[in-house]
């Protein structure tokens, strides 16, 4: 039997956004909110932005934010939704297959937020780099799903799909411990409905640290 060649990532995220007028809500990441409402405003990189929510909430918080993804479809809605918030001027977007290349510099902020795909996506070398690129007194947010939807089927192509722990995450971007300081490492159990609206709950997994010198 011969397999099939594994999906090319920027034509797999590309036809995904061109396939719909909108993919996300449009309104941030609540666990970003949450976790970073009282930082003070600076610099902010978000990997993986999609169409920009959570660029545009930073912005309009007073950050200058970097917003990077794979598709060009999806950072060119971002930055429409950035012009029509007033907030153009405090973003810039930058298209990278993370994983291959990364934005260069560094950051008060350094946001992951659901960065898993289901295709080829070198999550540890992103969380290095994304680790890396913290200033110090900055911080690292990093939100990830830690497993189905509680309505979800497990199927033979969904069987092999890992959620990592708070061990996994924090031994995979080896951060010395005198050298950060562990905010918040919470799992939270959140609504999440079926496409068919059927009732469900979801369990995110979160990691903020901040950078000390």
């Amino acid at each position: 039997m011969t397999s099939r060649p594994a999906p090319d990532p920027r034509q797999f995220w590309e036809d995904r956004y061109r396939d719909s007028d909108r993919i996300w809500s449009g309104r941030p990441n609540p666990l970003l909110v949450r976790e970073v409402s009282d930082l003070t405003p600076g610099s902010a990189l978000d990997l993986g932005c999609g169409e920009g929510a959570d660029v545009v909430w930073l912005a309009t918080r007073g950050w200058q934010v970097t917003g990077v993804d794979i598709s060009q479809t999806a950072l060119d809605r971002a930055a429409a939704h950035a012009a029509a918030e007033g907030v153009a001027e405090h973003v810039r977007w930058e298209r990278h297959e993370l994983g291959c290349t990364f934005p260069e510099g560094a950051y008060d902020l350094v946001s992951a937020q659901f960065l898993q795909s289901p295709v080829a996506l070198d999550q540890d070398r992103v969380l290095r780099r994304a680790a890396g690129a913290v200033v110090l007194g900055g911080t690292l947010l990093v939100v990830m799903h830690g497993g189905w939807p509680s309505w979800h089927r497990v199927t033979d192509q969904s069987a092999d799909t890992a959620f990592p722990t708070f061990q996994q995450v924090l031994n995979t971007i080896a951060l010395p411990s005198d050298a950060w300081h562990v905010e918040t490492l919470e799992a939270v159990e959140r609504p999440c409905p079926s496409p068919t609206g059927h009732p469900g709950t979801r369990r995110d997994n979160i990691w903020r640290l901040t950078r000390i010198a």
